[in-house]
């Protein structure tokens, strides 16, 4: 593959400008400025600016709400995201309100547009299948949309269309950042219509190619089967480290095939050498590659997904093509090893199907199949819901069925297929009979001191926080997406939520990992 030269442009004076006069100072003077993450403005706490290995604390005086105000002034609207941006760049700004809606904290994230990545990916690119790219967050993968956008767009000659939900792709303001190069850019108003602005997209401009970042509800996954079905070629990102995480998430397995169980007759079992039930492909997948980002220099590439699927839940390994890019900016291709081999390490904070933890598959009876869905993405174990018993591993109910011992579990029983009970119908009892099965070890908590007040401040914070995202779930019926917590503090934020009879998941990979607020 031939080299090329890499360059990154940032707009960071852009950024600067809108902040306080002590912030500017301190990140001038530093000597890996050009490395800054984001800067966080809290009130009344000191401003903090954020590299990939510190974190810098500016001075000794908190920020003042004059200052807050003063940034919110200089930067674009706020959506219902709460998030705005800075025009033609690709930063963006991030807020915090209190009940009043009155912003008290920002995180200010800088975006940069990095030219030559896509090389490593451009073979496969310049093919026309349709691309989907998963990652750890912070890794890449936008970046490598944009790029995928400006070269199809000027070098290919394709009509691209980016459906940009949070204006990351193409920056804030109704003029795309350069990045994007030629292709078109449809924001999209709140994140809960991005399916249908996906839609429309097709319907009313023409595209060759659709840009997408982020899909994560069922609603899209379908979406951009309809796209892929009439024939355009999709370049997405979609929640989840790896192929096994995608295969594990209910909603989102689709995009791959999706996943039944099937029961086999006697002879055909006997030919497959297998047990009489299995899990099968369900349908064509939507992407014809995934892109695993291990970082910004190393990808996994499944080629034919529909053929990886299929042997991988036939039990064979998932041997991916391993791609470098070497130090002189050339890209070095390895082909899959055989099993026998070490594969390319995996990048810490993902979640691979270990071979301890076999694939378990569970018919929820008289169990909430959303909250132990929850319960599966936040262990990220390897299990499956199937509707029907006979496909099943095992039964899992409540106490309640149990002692009324109805006729699907008996008939469960008779098959020889166990029935586990949680107490009640709750994310926590669901979570607790997974750690038993995998034998994961419980979290530690750390102990309320009583009362009403009887959390640590880190805790009471995050809590507060999720009580105010639910005012404005209810207020304005749209989603609100919580900052990264650790996983005890999610769970009580989603026992909170749970309790305002909203849903709630969790989202992102650690220590990024956050909870997403929706309405009924």
């Amino acid at each position: 593959m031939t080299t090329a030269q890499r360059s990154i442009t940032d707009d960071l004076e852009l950024l600067l400008e809108v902040m306080p006069a002590p912030v500017v100072e301190a990140i001038d003077r530093a000597p890996d400025r050009e490395d800054l993450v984001e800067i966080v403005l809290d009130l009344g706490r000191s401003p903090e600016a954020r590299f990939p290995s510190r974190v810098l604390e500016i001075g000794d005086r908190g920020v003042s709400r004059e200052e807050l105000a003063a940034v919110v002034e200089r930067v674009g609207s706020f959506g219902d995201d709460n998030r705005a941006g800075i025009e033609r760049t690709l930063h963006r700004i991030s807020a915090m309100r209190n009940r009043e809606g009155t912003v008290i904290g920002l995180t200010c994230r800088v975006g940069r547009a990095v030219i030559g990545t896509v090389d490593i990916l451009r073979d496969v690119i310049e093919q026309g299948v349709s691309i989907l790219l998963l990652g750890r967050p912070g890794v890449g993968k936008t970046t490598l949309l944009r790029e995928a956008a400006r070269v199809l767009a000027d070098d290919l000659d394709k009509r691209v269309v980016v459906v940009d939900t949070s204006n990351e792709i193409a920056g804030d303001g109704d003029i795309p950042h350069p990045g994007i190069g030629r292709a078109r850019r449809m924001q999209v108003p709140s994140p809960e219509r991005q399916h249908a602005v996906m839609i429309e997209a097709v319907e009313n401009h023409m595209p060759e190619v659709i840009v997408i970042d982020e899909i994560g509800t069922g609603a899209e996954a379908i979406a951009a089967r309809t796209i892929a079905e009439r024939g355009v070629q999709l370049i997405a990102t979609a929640h989840g480290n790896n192929l096994d995480n995608l295969l594990q998430n209910p909603t989102l397995s689709d995009l791959v095939g999706g996943i039944h169980a099937v029961t086999l007759s006697d002879e055909e079992a006997r030919r497959r050498r297998t047990q009489k039930t299995v899990l099968e492909r369900k349908a064509p997948p939507t992407f014809d590659v995934v892109v695993e980002i291990l970082d910004r220099d190393r990808l996994a590439v499944h080629h034919d997904i529909a053929d990886v699927v299929d042997r991988h839940l036939r039990g064979e390994p998932l041997r991916p093509e391993h791609r470098v890019r070497k130090d002189d900016g050339g890209v070095e291709i390895r082909e899959a090893v055989p099993s026998s081999e070490p594969s390319a390490p995996q990048p810490a904070g993902t979640a691979t199907l270990r071979p301890e933890r076999k694939i378990l598959k569970v018919f929820p009876y008289a169990v909430s199949r959303e909250k132990l869905a929850r319960a599966i993405d936040e262990l990220g174990v390897p299990v499956y819901l199937v509707e029907d018993s006979r496909g099943a591993d095992v039964v899992l109910t409540v106490k309640a069925q149990e002692r009324r011992h109805p006729k699907k579990l008996r008939d469960a029983e008779s098959r020889g297929v166990p029935v586990r009970v949680v107490r009640n119908n709750t994310v926590q009892q669901m979570e607790k009979f997974l750690r038993h099965h995998y034998g994961i070890e419980q979290a530690a908590e750390p102990a309320r001191r009583g009362g009403g007040d009887d959390f640590p401040d880190d805790y009471r914070a995050s809590l507060q926080e999720a009580e105010q995202a639910i005012d404005q779930v209810l207020d304005r019926g749209h989603p609100v997406e919580l900052s990264p917590q650790d996983r005890p503090i999610r769970r009580l934020q989603h026992e909170l939520i749970e309790r305002a009879g909203l849903v709630s998941e969790a989202k992102g990979a650690e220590p990024y990992r956050r909870v997403v607020i929706y309405p009924r």
